[in-house]
């Protein structure tokens, strides 16, 4: 499978490459990753021919944008396509030496809070464009409207009248409408959360993080038809559903952001002896998998340095037999209508 093949996003007139990058590793949420790694790991994707690039204000706050403002500065702004998020926004703490104390992770020491109104969104955007900096972006994307991320229903409702009636739709749909951005998104978690954006506006794409790998299908039952009538594409961003599918189903292996329970370990295994059985490596099967289907265009895995960046481009070109997806078919492992390589 190629990964630099072009792929038109949804209705926009913006093409990917089927293989993006995903920038959160650069926020280190999941390590330390240097600058000059940061440097290295981007020049490496540009360089073999990558055009699609995301990153987000929550990857560090702020920090991944930092960093990949950096090296994009450098890059001729036509090469790449860029898109970040609105809804998280990061301001000075009001003691930041306390502040920094209880800092966990790598990330820039700013305190988040989240916002998803008319002000919201154009103060996010603008915040953006000077961490980047860069004086434009292509595509912005609605981040974590979940119950994972807020807490409960309650508070995602709240969110959603924030986007709605509090004008956050309406500031993105004006920065699409006067030219500053091509497309809008919206990123997606949990099912259910597709039909209630669907209900409330329009967006271009959906960036899908876990329900749809090969390990779940679910979004196959409605969420995917709705887009498929709306003409919304998919990019997949957890397409390892956050580390299993390229660790696989180790002691310490993290299914959904967390630790992975039993019940997905042993489906995980069934899968991995199928691919066992064809001298497939899991890894492969599941960068692949989700591409096959008509509505998602791109992958975007983040890598925390060059040599998983390369390995999973390797993987890409990894050949996989047809009788190994029957075989998944045929064994309950994998959806019959799910569409595949």
């Amino acid at each position: 499978m190629n990964p630099f093949e072009l792929r038109q996003l949804g209705r926009t007139s913006l093409e990917v490459t089927r293989f993006g990058f995903g920038g959160a590793p650069l926020g280190e949420r999941f390590g330390p990753v240097d600058n000059r790694m940061a440097d290295a790991i981007l020049d490496h994707a540009a360089g073999v021919g990558i055009n699609y690039f995301d990153t987000a204000p929550q990857y560090g706050q702020g920090k991944s944008e930092a960093r990949l403002g950096r090296y994009l500065q450098t890059r001729p702004r036509d090469s790449y396509v860029l898109s970040t998020k609105v809804g998280h926004l990061y301001d000075r703490p009001h003691e930041p030496q306390a502040f920094a104390a209880n800092v966990k992770g790598n990330g820039l020491h700013f305190k988040v809070h989240s916002d998803y109104g008319y002000d919201a969104v154009m103060r996010s955007y603008e915040h953006s464009l000077l961490r980047l900096g860069l004086n434009r972006v292509d595509l912005l994307v609605i981040h974590d409207i979940d119950i994972a991320q807020h807490g409960s229903q309650r508070q995602v409702d709240a969110h959603l009248q924030e986007l709605t009636t509090g004008g956050g739709w309406r500031a993105l749909e004006e920065l699409k409408r006067t030219g500053e951005i091509k497309g809008i998104g919206c990123g997606v978690n949990e099912l259910g959360t597709i039909p209630q954006i669907l209900d409330r506006g329009d967006v271009d794409f959906f960036l899908v993080a876990l329900p749809y790998t090969l390990l779940d299908q679910d979004v196959l039952d409605v969420e995917f038809p709705r887009c498929a009538e709306r003409d919304v594409a998919i990019v997949i961003g957890a397409v390892f559903a956050s580390g299993i599918l390229a660790t696989g189903p180790t002691a310490d292996s993290r299914y959904a952001y967390a630790p992975a329970p039993e019940p997905v370990k042993r489906k995980l295994r069934r899968i991995e002896a199928v691919c066992a059985r064809y001298g497939v490596p899991l890894a492969a099967a599941a960068l692949q998998f989700p591409l096959a289907h008509p509505l998602v265009a791109a992958i975007i895995p983040g890598a925390h340095n060059v040599e998983v960046l390369e390995k999973n481009l390797t993987l890409m070109h990894q050949v996989i037999p047809s009788d190994l997806w029957t075989e998944l078919a045929t064994e309950g492992l994998l959806r019959r209508d799910a569409p595949v390589p």
